[in-house]
């Protein structure tokens, strides 16, 4: 697994250079003056001096930073950088500039699916189910946590679940795909629930006592059923439709990758929307508290993740995850808030819109926006990503998420 670590962790650092090289390169082709290039925080370990440019590596390798003259009209500039300030730059310019780093990560996201849909292909997010009528699908002598094994045994097989039943509810919840039953079976290990059956098109309900075992390192729920292709048409497992992976050619991954990457997308602003809802469980975790699948993770907690995908072979999930990271990194760096991307960003529009509305009045442009306003702002915010950041990373030692397999 060390490797694995490893690895993701310098996909991370390469993510994070390829962001603040976005912002570099941007900056010089609009004309704006660079002055350092570094990757890490504190201390400098080493550093060069290339046209005219300071690149360096920091102590402590959790993010980098581009240093553009005039990010402000506060900072401190020779005489001979004044004109290349890029407070001073057209606002097209500045905009352009800010959004090249998150750009960047989007692009690494989208070659990173590319890349997974070639060699593995693609999760199909809109798998249909299997149509009721047209699979023999359960059957009980999977044995999942029973003491012996064969037909009818189980929890499935002492509810009176016969092979060919088609399990349309557990627990009251709707079940429409093989995926739908996984997931609110192992959401409940040891619990005993209703679950309602289609049977030769005659609607059964029995009770199920569900198992509980460890995967892990978290108890899962098992019903001892199993999903048969027997009995199924041809027509039914070659249709694109009913697949949970889709593969590609060279060509046919390229329309397909940019609708997972738009997918991928929105499910990561609803998880961006979502994440400080998911702070208190992530804080309840350090203390024995179950840590949720999907709560957020830091640098160490990815680079554990990544190194189990290594670990297990799953190098699809590996890219998988380093190109999720990135859109993350991307979005997250959007947010309106200063020291981010995004609060540059909207002072840049706020500028925009205030001399509109001056101009409107007869009056003259406001000049640059004054930044010390936003000085609260700016160390509340830092503050408080520095005490989420330590919280994470505490949960992310004490309590890890761990992949199953």
């Amino acid at each position: 697994m060390v490797l694995g670590i490893v690895l993701f962790a310098l996909g991370i650092m390469v993510s994070i250079v390829l962001h603040e090289y976005g912002h570099m390169r941007v900056a010089q082709w609009s004309g704006m003056k660079v002055r350092r290039f570094f990757v890490g925080f504190g201390p400098t370990v080493w550093s060069v001096r290339r046209g005219g440019i300071e690149y360096g590596l920091k102590a402590v390798p959790l993010g980098g930073f581009c240093d553009i003259a005039g990010m402000t009209a506060y900072d401190e500039l020779a005489p001979e950088d004044e004109p290349r300030a890029m407070w001073r730059q057209a606002w097209w310019k500045r905009v352009a500039v800010l959004l090249a780093g998150p750009a960047m990560n989007i692009v690494l996201a989208i070659a990173l699916f590319y890349t997974v849909a070639l060699g593995w292909g693609l999760v199909n997010r809109d798998v249909q189910p299997i149509p009721t009528d047209r699979v023999a699908a359960v059957v009980g002598d999977t044995c999942a946590g029973a003491d012996r094994c064969g037909v009818g045994v189980g929890p499935a097989g002492e509810a009176g679940i016969l092979a060919g039943d088609r399990i349309t509810s557990v627990d009251g919840l709707p079940v429409d795909s093989w995926s739908d039953l996984s997931e609110v079976v192992s959401a409940r290990p040891g619990q005993t629930v209703p679950v309602t059956l289609d049977r030769a098109g005659e609607t059964v309900t029995t009770t199920a006592s569900l198992t509980s075992s460890s995967v892990g390192g978290q108890e899962r729920g098992a019903l001892g059923v199993q999903l048969s292709e027997e009995g199924i048409p041809q027509e039914i497992l070659d249709d694109p439709a009913y697949q949970t992976v889709n593969t590609y050619d060279a060509l046919g991954a390229v329309p397909a990758t940019f609708v997972f990457t738009g997918e991928m997308i929105e499910a990561t602003i609803d998880g961006l929307i979502s994440f400080p809802s998911k702070i208190p469980a992530v804080a309840a975790s350090i203390f024995g508290a179950e840590r949720a699948d999907d709560s957020p993770v830091s640098v160490v907690g990815a680079s554990h993740i990544g190194g189990q995908a290594a670990e297990q072979g799953a190098w699809w999930l590996f890219l998988l995850f380093l190109a999720g990271l990135n859109l993350f990194l991307g979005a997250f760096n959007l947010v309106p808030l200063t020291p981010f991307d995004g609060g540059h960003i909207a002072v840049v529009f706020y500028e925009k819109i205030r001399d509109a509305l001056r101009r409107l009045r007869g009056l003259a442009p406001g000049g640059p926006a004054d930044y010390e306003k936003l000085a609260p702002i700016t160390i509340g915010v830092f503050v408080l990503l520095m005490g989420v950041s330590a919280i994470v990373i505490t949960a992310d030692f004490v309590n890890p998420i761990l992949l199953t397999g």
